[in-house]
């Protein structure tokens, strides 16, 4: 779901804001779990050398070993389709701890996020709508 006022450019801006330990509710209010880990995105070297990307700072060397291998690992009973891969390690997403002994952890995009305020991020979603892992 891809709400139709979504700015690409401010999806660096608002997961910026997203940080560890974070409380996550979804779109009910509910409270469905805590930030385990942000990830602002990446972007081509042409790109970034042309002053246009957002990118969590990270070298080509530890970049293969901890971004992709992290997405390959959280997905790695179900491999994701190459293309919703790209767009996570492109646009960013947050890793959610979703509360219950065996609740499956789950991944939003920036524009599935709709506000940060008192240290709680608030999803355009319900928890079943978001990517599980």
């Amino acid at each position: 779901m891809k709400p139709s006022n979504f700015d690409k450019s401010m999806s660096n801006t608002i997961l910026n804001q997203v940080h560890e330990g974070m409380r996550v509710c979804d779109n009910t209010g509910d409270e469905i779990g805590t930030v385990r880990q942000v990830f602002l995105g990446e972007v081509s070297e042409e790109t970034n050398e042309r002053g246009g990307g957002p990118a969590t700072a990270s070298t080509p060397e530890l970049r293969d070993e901890t971004i992709l291998d992290y997405v390959a690992k959280a997905f790695a009973d179900e491999p994701l389709p190459e293309t919703l891969r790209d767009r996570l390690l492109r646009h960013g997403f947050i890793h959610i701890d979703t509360h219950g002994l065996f609740a499956s952890d789950r991944f939003a995009l920036p524009d599935q996020i709709d506000s940060i305020s008192d240290d709680c991020v608030r999803l355009r979603l319900t928890k079943d709508e978001l990517i599980e892992r």
